[in-house]
Formats: structure tokens, sequence, C-alpha cells
């Protein structure tokens, strides 16, 4: 017969070489990059590679893909050890998180800013720990001195840094530049830890004299939790959201709170606390909505954390699948707040249609068998001045990475050909 359609190869032909052309302009994905050890290599760095390694920020930098990072060297950074060993665990890491860009900057963008300054977001910022957009850095470029300065937006900051150097870039991810300085948030209290005496509150008597809390406060007695709450009433505080008793009594009979095993249990309480001092004014204008809880930092970056808003004339607690409100002040005195709730905030990670909990590394939370689903109706470059960074980087560094992503990329094309080759074949 007849082939009546001449040209019935020509869509695959045409569009094997359309895929092939587009699978070699389309960059590769750029893996996760671990900043401790790329900062590891340089000995210069040392001192705040340490500080980073021992906080918690070093983590959350694992997830990001788009950053810069402000690095102090060891002769500039001596000057502020004893200020680094002073602060509380929480207040260093925001320390470290104020020099995190969440963007990333080349040396020809920093060059190419105006005098009047750019407005960029740091890590400190998606905390809610900062108030207005002091969880931001001001960026100035002077045309006339070469100088790339850094502070804080607020009137008069006499928090003030100057780049020194560019030390790695990994274009279009990764950014580092030292800096000779340590960037201070505006507001924060450096002399907190050392001058403010401990409130040393009884949180469970503050419970029971509060009433309507008993079951609240027999399970954070039994949990073991509340001394972890207690310990955490320095520094930068907390913020307790504590479900009533009428709470409790209203809960399905499918949620078996109660039956969760222990270590889930003490993940469910922690995710009713925030690690930070928040009296009823702050939460009724609070920045940012997304707030990380206690339990955040034992389960992860963006897992565990509650949504807060003002409605109708209240504060709401949204969990993604319980929404409460706050129905009163069982107590508020720096450094502590604590609120009663009208529902016991239920994680989607645990109580969801479809429960995930997600591990850190080391963390104790099994992801054994979870609770009844539940249905809710509710290269270095050069320096500033054209001389190369002093700061060398370690021998085949970028070419180990270079050759890393030749090999992905030549495997995605080679299963793409042989895709493209096999339809042709079949058409």
């Amino acid at each position: 017969m007849a082939n009546k359609f001449p040209n019935s190869h020509f869509t695959p032909t045409f569009l094997l070489y359309f895929l092939l052309l587009f699978s070699s302009i389309t960059p590769s994905p750029i893996c996760a990059v671990n900043i401790t050890a790329l900062l590891s290599s340089f000995p210069d760095l040392s001192d705040f590679t340490s500080l980073l390694s021992s906080s918690s920020v070093a983590s959350d930098l694992a997830h990001r893909s788009s950053l810069t990072l402000f690095v102090v060297p060891n002769p500039y950074l001596s000057a502020s050890s004893d200020l680094t060993r002073r602060l509380s665990p929480t207040s260093r890491d925001d320390l470290l998180r104020y020099h995190v860009l969440l963007e990333y900057l080349s040396f020809y963008d920093l060059r190419r800013i105006s005098p009047s300054g750019k407005l960029v977001t740091t890590l400190l910022q998606t905390t809610g720990r900062a108030t207005n957009n002091f969880g931001s850095v001001n960026i100035t470029y002077d045309h006339l001195t070469d100088v790339v300065s850094i502070r804080s937006p607020a009137p008069y900051s006499p928090s003030n840094a100057t780049v020194l150097d560019l030390i790695k870039t990994l274009p279009y991810n990764v950014s580092i530049f030292a800096v000779n300085s340590l960037l201070v948030p505006y507001g924060f209290d450096l002399m907190a830890s050392e001058t403010r005496p401990p409130l040393g509150l009884n949180i469970t008597k503050a419970l029971i004299d509060g009433h309507n809390f008993n079951v609240a406060a027999s399970m954070l007695s039994a949990s073991g939790v509340v001394e972890e709450f207690e310990a955490d009433e320095g520094g930068a505080g907390i913020t307790l959201f504590v479900p009533t008793d009428n709470a409790f009594a209203d809960l399905p009979a499918n949620v078996r709170l109660q039956s969760l095993p222990a270590d889930k249990k003490a993940v469910v309480l922690k995710f009713h606390v925030l690690h930070s001092y928040y009296p009823l004014g702050s939460l009724e204008s609070i920045v940012n909505p997304v707030q990380p809880t206690l339990a955040t930092e034992d389960m992860g970056a963006g897992s565990f954390t509650l949504n807060i808003s003002r409605l109708n004339g209240s504060v709401a607690i949204d969990t993604g699948i319980i929404q409460a409100t706050v129905t009163q002040t069982v107590f508020d005195q720096k450094p502590v707040s604590i609120f009663g709730v009208s529902k016991v905030l239920l994680p989607r990670e645990i109580f969801g249609k479809n429960p995930v909990v997600t591990e850190k590394p080391g963390s104790s939370i099994s992801g054994g068998a979870q609770p009844p689903e539940i249905a809710f109706s509710p290269d270095n470059s050069a320096g500033f001045n054209g001389s190369p960074s002093h700061l060398s980087s370690p021998p085949g560094f970028r070419e180990d990475l270079r050759s890393e992503a030749a090999i992905v990329d030549g495997l995605r094309r080679l299963g793409l050909a042989l895709c493209c080759i096999g339809l042709y074949l079949v058409v």
C-alpha cells in the first residue's frame, strides 16, 4: 500500500532535534553546597567557620540554592571573641543568620549598587524575631572610593562593615565575601545573656494558677519538656500557646494524642512554643506570619511552623489543619509570655491526611506508626581593587565541581537522546 503520509517522520525528527537542542542550552540543576566544608579550606576563616559549624544555621544553608554569605576573617573576628562566647545559642545563631543574604550577588552586582543603597533580606528576617525590616541589610557602593559597605537599614545604625574581598563564587548559586566586622542587627541585645537575670518562672505552677490549664500542665510535667522551656527563658525568651482544658475535651475521638509515643508527644508540645518573647501587641502586629517553633529547631527548617495573623479582632493561629484563637493572657513578663488558646495545635506533619515527619540528621524522632488519618474541614575572582584574593582555595575544588556536573549533564543528555530515538523508531 502506498504511503499516504510521506512526511510521517517529520514530527518525531523535528522533535528529536528540538529536544537535543533544548538539552544543550538548559543548565543542569545545581546540587546543594556544603558551606562549612567549603569554608574549611580557608585557614584565615577558621574561627567564623567554627561558629557556623556549631550552630543550627549550617543545616539551614544546605537547603538554600541562592545566597550570599559575609564572613569575618580571624584577625577581625578576634576582637569580638568575648562577645560571641557570651551570647546564648539562639542569639549567636541569629547573629550568624544576619550574615546570610537570601539572594545571590556577584562581585559585578555589588559594584552596580547605587550610593543610595540596596535593601537585601537576610536569613534572620525569616525567623520573625527581627522587627519591621531590621532583618535586612542596606548595601551601598561608593564609586569614588571603590568601597562596598553593609549596615542595618535603621537610621544612624552603629553597625557597619566593609567588604574586603571576594572569597568564592559558584555562579548563580553561592557567593562568599570577606568583611572587616561582624554585622549586628538593629536592636540586638548583645548583653542580654550577661546582664539580665533569668526569670526562673515555674511554668507548670503558672498554668495551674491560671486554672483551666490542668491537662496541659500535667502533660508538660510528664513529658519533661517543661524543663527545656524554662531553660530557654534566657536569651530571646519564649512564647507559649497553651490549650485550655475545654480544648483538650473537644478533641475528636480519633485524635489519640495521649497514645502518641513519648518522642512525638514532645514534638507536639514543642509545636506550641515560639523561641522568642512576644507580648500580645506584638502578635497582633506581627510582620512575618509564618513562625518557626521549638519543634522546627528539632525537626528541620520549614517544618512544624505556625501561621499567626489577626482575625476579627483576635490573634489567630493556623497549623494548616487547625485554626485556634488566643483567648487570654495567662502570664506576660519579659522574657516569657503564656497565652491560652481555644484549640489544641495539631501539626499537619503528624495529624495531616498524609502525615510525614521529616527527620533532622541525628534526630531521635522515628518515622514509625502514624496516628489515624483525620479529615478536617477547616572560581576565586579578583578583589575589589583588582588583586587576587589572598585567601586561597584548595587545588582542584572547582575542577571537582565541574567534573561532577559534567557527568550528571552527560547522563541526562544521553537518556534524553535514547528516549527520542526510541520515539522516532516507533513512529
